[in-house]
């Protein structure tokens, strides 16, 4: 990391009990000139992937519903968010993350994924990069019942939607998943069908 606006960086770790919370300050040179002292926490969870596997010829997606807290926390009623497959990349690279969690997660094995863009989801606390992809799938490719790793706690419903009833459920707010209405956007804006 080399930014001269940055100097004298101390890092504390605040808990690791799931996945690292730091508190670092550091010496910020403002625009004006002057040095300023910030302190900030960040929330170190690991890089990650996301998909949105699509059927071609019948123009429907894959996407998941689980129960996800910090939603329910915050106003989720009860909690269930329909999502595309993703996963933590545990040390893969993000091409082979993704296949593992799609196959997990769907209970679909594709072999073929094409990556379309990364992104830092919540920069402000969060250190975490998502890799996106797209891929098509078709029902031969069904090999196994998904619904997510027993040992994980994943407790993963598969849903099988026309794009444009997907595209409609993230236009009513029944979708409201950053990762999924990204990857949805992508695929309108450069369709496949």
């Amino acid at each position: 990391m080399q930014n001269d606006r940055i100097k004298n960086m101390r890092t504390d770790m605040l808990s690791g009990n799931w996945y690292k919370l730091y508190k670092v300050t550091f010496d910020y040179l403002k625009q004006n000139g002057q040095w300023q002292t910030h302190s900030r926490e960040a929330y170190d969870r690991g890089n990650g992937a996301a998909i949105l596997l699509y059927h071609k010829s019948a123009q429907t997606v894959i996407l998941t519903q689980q129960f996800r807290l910090p939603t329910f926390i915050n106003g989720n009623n009860n909690g269930m968010l329909v999502e595309v497959c993703a996963g933590l990349l545990d040390k893969d690279n993000p091409e082979d993350c993704i296949k593992r969690e799609t196959e997990e997660e769907t209970g679909y094995t594709i072999t073929e994924v094409q990556k379309v863009f990364e992104a830092y989801m919540s920069p402000g606390s969060v250190t975490e990069k998502l890799y996106f992809f797209i891929a098509a799938y078709d029902h031969s490719m069904k090999t196994q019942a998904g619904g997510g790793v027993a040992d994980e706690q994943e407790d993963i419903e598969l849903l099988e939607l026309p794009f444009k009833e997907a595209v409609a459920m993230m236009e009513s707010g029944i979708i409201e998943d950053a990762k999924t209405i990204m990857l949805l956007q992508y695929l309108q804006l450069h369709p496949v069908w």
